[in-house]
């Protein structure tokens, strides 16, 4: 393995902070989180875990981490993954013990998927109290909470003694990066209010966390002269290059090869791009189904990409043969490419940047400088959408796809956005196509400007991501396209952004259904039968817990709005979308799986 040190993005020590006073466990785990330059706790507090609570009050007071209290635990993990996925640093969320602890359970999930390190902390009942039936225990003689986080989280134990506290403490959040994903630890009440034997930290975390970027030498050496010797390259770009997409597509800029992503990649390479063919997968891009697929492609470099089902139209392996050359970090998704003619492991970042210095001259150039913006006034895709016509309809009620052209039109070009699971992401995926002017050069791609979580998928997600988000990127505006059914799940969440004053836009599309299920049951000649949603005026919703919003019926109502003015507005703004309940998704894929596995 060769060694190049580099800092990792997300650990971050703020040298000009006095730290935090530590008197006791609780003061002690926030000094810590102010070293990392954690900036948010999520969560819901409790009895049990008030000891924690009463510790953020005193760290607010002196400038450190200070807590964002969700509606529902579930909501607190998603605000977590949001913003750790936009900022790099550990995402922390925290519930109090028995159903609290229980309530987080499919937020925490959902970041295992994709590898958010996350710190999970709950609480228990006092220690003396176990086995005896106290209110809410979730020890091991009850509904044991540490177990069930087992099967999620990287690392999940009981602080069953004081002097276990800080060793499984550093253990936790050190496996959270290590190991890309969420620890949990769970703290008994007394436990809390136990003092240290030390008045500071006895780590010094981002040392320990800055540890040298490896990678396969010879892998990479051999990756060289693939790169030299290939005539027409594609690159497949997943979500976990993120942090070194400027370097990949200045490497593509230099080769000239094709650049598709996957659906959870989609957001790092503007789909103006001249060298972008659009998403592989389910509601993908058949342009970039026929790259693939063309015996003219001698390489296919996947880069950061976990191949599961919606990014391999149900693992569809004419797609994947021994073109293949898979670029990876985390060495388990090697096992989703057994067909692949080379596997280089290491931190991706690293590895474009030892490409890049020894390829020099040995590759050939595009006739595109590597420095170009795209700034035309006419933006122009090098891939076709199933339904043209409809993306440019002023048909009533609104076409989805029309309102995915138009929302980057209508919001600033540096606008995040996330699709929740549903319908929305299938819109999102094929019609959205978020505008951003760098088309190479070393520059933060950390998050994109789209996200979907599309494996675990739980309905609701982007709503409280979206908060995340903001709070990772103040001032900037964030899109959330939500459905009715996730909105009726999760739309009390809402109300955090107003709180917090955040620019976050919530598209609902409202069809008074569960439009996958309604769309996916007709696709596979299913019953029809529970989709149907009530008519809700969700405007009048938002309107009631105090956010500015509007009903929007038409391509003319939606071109009307002030994009500048709503992302500007100190607080959110819910669009209540009246689509075209009968426009069928992008979801063939999907349900072929379906039918294929009746």
């Amino acid at each position: 393995m060769g060694i190049q040190h580099q800092p990792r993005q997300g650990v971050v020590k703020d040298k000009h902070r006095k730290g935090i006073k530590v008197t006791d466990y609780a003061d002690l785990l926030l000094a810590y989180l102010e070293q990392l330059g954690v900036e948010y706790v999520f969560g819901i507090p409790g009895g049990a875990i008030e000891p924690f609570y009463n510790a953020m009050a005193r760290s607010e007071r002196q400038g450190g981490p200070r807590t964002i209290v969700a509606r529902h635990e579930s909501g607190a993990a998603y605000m977590a993954d949001g913003y750790s996925r936009s900022t790099g640093k550990l995402g922390v969320c925290c519930a109090t013990t028995g159903p609290g602890a229980t309530n987080l359970i499919t937020g925490v999930a959902a970041t295992a998927e994709y590898n958010i390190p996350l710190l999970v902390i709950t609480a228990q009942t006092p220690l003396s109290s176990f086995g005896a039936g106290a209110v809410q225990e979730s020890s091991c003689t009850a509904v044991n909470t540490v177990t069930l986080f087992q099967q999620m989280c990287r690392y999940s134990t009981l602080v069953s003694h004081p002097d276990q506290f800080e060793r499984k403490l550093i253990t936790a959040i050190m496996t959270a990066f290590s190991d890309r994903g969420p620890a949990h630890i769970s703290v008994p009440m007394d436990v809390w209010h136990e003092s240290p034997d030390s008045n500071k930290p006895l780590y010094d975390l981002p040392t320990l966390l800055n540890k040298p970027s490896l990678f396969d030498t010879a892998a990479v050496a051999q990756l060289v002269e693939e790169i030299a010797q290939c005539n027409k390259p594609v690159f497949l770009i997943g979500d976990e290059a993120a942090e070194s997409i400027g370097l990949i597509l200045s490497l593509a800029m230099q080769i000239n090869a094709q650049l598709v992503v996957t659906p959870q990649g989609k957001g790092l390479v503007s789909p103006y791009h001249p060298l972008f063919r659009g998403v592989i997968g389910i509601a993908g891009h058949e342009d970039a189904r026929q790259l693939m697929t063309d015996s003219g492609v001698d390489r296919i470099f996947v880069i950061g990409a976990h191949l599961g089902q919606w990014a391999t139209s149900g693992w569809d392996l004419q797609l994947f043969n021994k073109r293949i050359i898979h670029i990876e970090e985390s060495e388990i998704n090697f096992a989703k490419t057994p067909m692949a003619a080379l596997h280089v492991r290491g931190r991706i970042e690293t590895i474009f940047d030892t490409v890049l210095d020894k390829l020099g001259k040995k590759a050939k150039s595009c006739n595109t400088d590597p420095n170009q913006e795209i700034d035309t006034p006419e933006r122009k895709r090098s891939f076709k959408l199933d339904d043209e016509d409809s993306f440019i309809s002023d048909a009533v009620p609104l076409k989805p796809q029309r309102l995915m052209r138009e929302l980057p039109n209508i919001f600033p070009a540096h606008t995040h956005y996330l699709a929740d699971v549903g319908n929305s992401f299938a819109w999102a995926i094929h019609y959205l196509h978020p505008y951003d002017r760098r088309i190479s050069g070393r520059r933060d791609a950390r998050g994109g400007l789209f996200r979907a979580t599309l494996d675990f998928a739980p309905m609701g997600w982007a709503i409280g991501s979206a908060v995340g988000t903001a709070l990772a990127h103040p001032g900037e505006p964030v899109v959330c396209i939500t459905g009715d059914g996730s909105m009726l799940m999760n739309g009390q969440e809402i109300t955090v952004a107003i709180q917090e004053k955040l620019p976050v836009i919530f598209v609902v599309l409202n069809d008074n259904a569960l439009g996958m299920v309604k769309h996916g049951q007709r696709l596979t000649d299913a019953e029809p039968i529970a989709f149907e949603l009530p008519e809700i005026n969700f405007a009048a919703f938002a309107k009631a817990m105090g956010a500015q919003s509007c009903i929007i019926k038409s391509a003319e109502a939606l071109l009307a709005l002030d994009g500048d003015a709503i992302s500007q507005h100190k607080g959110p703004t819910l669009l209540d979308v009246r689509i075209d309940p009968e426009a069928m998704p992008p979801i063939g894929g999907r349900t072929d799986f379906l039918r294929a596995n009746a």
